[in-house]
């Protein structure tokens, strides 16, 4: 598999991912805490995508690596808003393990993606 494909295939996994977020955000309590945490959510989960996206129409070497440390850091803030969401009991930990799941091993191929980046300069 060639680069392109690679990227095309990780473009529709975050895709995917940003859609099981929009279910789970749908599900959750409708309660003000809930509702504060749950946009935040909301946001970063499927912030992960979009910006996954804007990282492969990278102008530059530079431009890639800084909008994938974006795609990092979004993914780093959902998984710690799905931690929230379970401490709090505002989300059963398994209606939202598979999430987490994915959501985890995204970051680990970000990570993994912007250590080889900044190695290959």
């Amino acid at each position: 598999m060639n680069k392109l494909e690679a990227a095309k295939r990780l473009q529709n996994r975050t895709k995917h991912f940003a859609i099981e977020i929009i279910k789970t955000f749908a599900a959750l309590p409708k309660a003000e805490a809930a509702r504060v945490i749950s946009r935040q959510f909301l946001r970063s989960g499927t912030a992960v995508a979009a910006n996954y996206r804007a990282a492969c129409r990278a102008r530059s070497l530079a431009d890639f690596i800084s909008k994938l440390v974006i795609v990092l850091e979004e993914a780093d803030e959902t998984l710690f808003w799905i931690e929230l969401l379970v401490a709090s009991t505002l989300a059963p930990a398994e209606s939202v393990a598979l999430l987490r799941g994915e959501c985890g091993k995204l970051f680990k191929i970000f990570a993994s993606s912007l250590a080889t980046v900044k190695s290959n300069r």
